[in-house]
């Protein structure tokens, strides 16, 4: 039967093109529907112009002459970025990126966002478009919190009206919670916490406020922090607590075919889910001194100073490690003076 002319045409079967370019970590949405634009994406051997296309999944699909790889579980990680690091995956300067940067056994990765060239700090990599495209979106509620250090002289006071928004160079940037940490010689160190993360919003923010910021360090993005991470390091967030984060949006991330194993073990973070710390190390924003937070601590060298008895004693001669020509060869005095026979063992 033929439905009547003011029906609304039936939905189409499956996702979005672009979407499902994006579920298989090639790009994020609105980089694959560029791609597309560009006529770099083929459907069945035919060049797609349009964004505006369905697939199932049968369909043979290619980006630049390649197949689409298959979709994998989604999968998150933590990375330290270090500064003179461009977020992007070519750059036309010829500078070096993030991406570079990664181990060789980690799978194509977009990032969460970007970190502009001189900030450091915690960066999120996925590869799933499609969940970047989420914790990218303010409307998800998660605050990006920094570190920075900034030259000249501000107060708290000063610092407090930006819980109101601030309007800079006709950019309205909204709520944020700024606290004065410390002041060192001609710099302060101050902690921030927004949810927009606007292109270069900390330091415009801070510019209007007479501040020149020459360090910015992110601290967390969300509930996901910086931890124990080293620069440079990556780990990949455990998908339980991965899941657990998403809440309401877990269940179109959700695979039934889990995680490789060795990649679980390989990105323990040591993170608890919602409601404590599930990034690792100490809280984030808080004071440390003008260092980043959460530098692991040095391990104890052999023959070192012991910080629980002082500096180490000598050991007895004859003990493993003593000092000495006998040393680990050494026979202690029980078995002097014995002939072999005494020394057996007896049945």
């Amino acid at each position: 039967m033929t439905p009547p002319p003011d029906s609304p045409a039936a939905t189409p079967e499956g996702d979005r093109i672009a979407k499902v370019i994006a579920r298989a970590g090639i790009c994020s949405r609105r980089e694959a529907e560029k791609l597309i634009a560009d006529g770099r994406v083929t459907v069945n051997g035919k060049v797609i112009s349009s964004p505006a296309l369905n697939v199932t999944g049968r369909e043979k699909i290619t980006v630049d002459g390649k197949d689409l790889p298959a979709q994998e579980p989604a999968r998150l990680w933590r990375y330290y970025k270090e500064p003179g690091l461009v977020t992007t995956a070519r750059d036309p300067e010829g500078r070096p990126t993030v991406f570079d940067k990664l181990p060789g056994e980690m799978p194509r990765v977009v990032s969460v966002g970007r970190l502009d060239v001189n900030t450091e700090g915690l960066l999120l990599l996925t590869n799933d478009g499609e969940l970047a495209r989420l914790l990218e979106l303010p409307s998800t509620g998660w605050t990006r919190r920094y570190r920075v250090r900034a030259f000249g002289v501000v107060t708290q006071a000063d610092l407090d009206r930006l819980r109101d928004g601030i309007t800079v160079e006709g950019v309205r940037y909204g709520s944020i919670d700024a606290t004065l940490d410390k002041v060192q010689g001609s710099n302060v160190w101050l902690t921030l916490g927004l949810k927009e993360g606007k292109n270069r919003e900390v330091k415009r923010v801070l510019g209007a406020l007479g501040l020149r910021v020459n360090r910015l360090i992110r601290l967390s993005f969300g509930p996901f922090q910086i931890g124990d991470l080293q620069p440079g390091e990556v780990k990949q967030v455990p998908n339980r607590v991965l899941m657990d984060q998403l809440g309401a949006h877990a269940a179109q991330f959700e695979q039934e075919t889990a995680a490789p194993r060795h990649a679980q073990k390989q990105g323990h973070t040591g993170m608890k889910p919602s409601g404590s710390n599930p990034g690792g190390g100490r809280p984030a924003g808080k004071p440390g001194g003008g260092k980043p937070a959460g530098k692991a601590p040095k391990p104890h060298r052999a023959g070192g100073p012991d910080k629980k008895g002082g500096p180490d004693r000598k050991a007895a001669p004859g003990k493993r490690g003593a000092p000495g020509k006998k040393g680990l060869e050494q026979k202690g005095p029980a078995q002097k003076g014995k002939s072999h026979a005494d020394r057996r063992r007896r049945p």
